[in-house]
């Protein structure tokens, strides 16, 4: 390879962890600044052969709006999810804009479809653990994200019936 090559090739890996830096840095910002937002979970299929264990994130029907409503969205927008006094949501209303309530906040989705229909994924559509966990996390009720000022979320942990984090093994 010419000195030229070598030269291209390393700027564009350094652009591509540069840009992967800045991604984790976002994603840091938001676990640490980001508000509490816990969406109540329905029961789903828990195990994947070729991905290991996890759970996936199948949110309560008070999380979405109709599925006439979620029909006619775009692929991705952002809706207002109203939390109760322990920080669980509910979806609200569509976002038109306008400012939020107390106790309102703006979400980021993506809608999906599949055989069961149209839903909403607010972020994250599976939770990964270590094999040894999966007894652990069965008593799941709640997934417990942090949201950023523009909606964005990241999924966080995932809580049981007290609305607390269920924490790993500690091996």
């Amino acid at each position: 390879m010419t000195r030229t090559r070598w030269t291209i090739a390393l700027a564009g890996l350094a652009l591509i962890l540069a840009l992967a830096n800045w991604h984790i840095a976002q994603k840091r910002a938001v676990i640490a600044d980001g508000q509490v937002l816990l969406l109540k979970l329905r029961p789903a299929d828990p195990r994947s052969l070729l991905q290991g264990d996890y759970m996936a994130l199948a949110l309560d029907d008070a999380a979405m709006p109709s599925a006439t409503v979620i029909q006619g969205l775009p692929y991705r927008g952002t809706v207002i999810v109203a939390l109760d006094e322990n920080r669980v949501g509910r979806y609200a209303r569509l976002d038109d804009g306008s400012p939020l309530q107390n106790g309102e906040l703006r979400v980021q989705y993506r809608r999906h479809g599949d055989w069961s229909g149209h839903r909403l994924d607010y972020g994250a559509q599976s939770f990964f653990f270590q094999e040894e966990d999966g007894p652990r996390y069965e008593s799941a009720r709640y997934a417990m994200l942090r949201v950023a000022e523009d909606g964005g979320t990241v999924l966080t942990d995932l809580a049981g019936e007290d609305r607390t984090a269920i924490k790993p093994s500690a091996d």
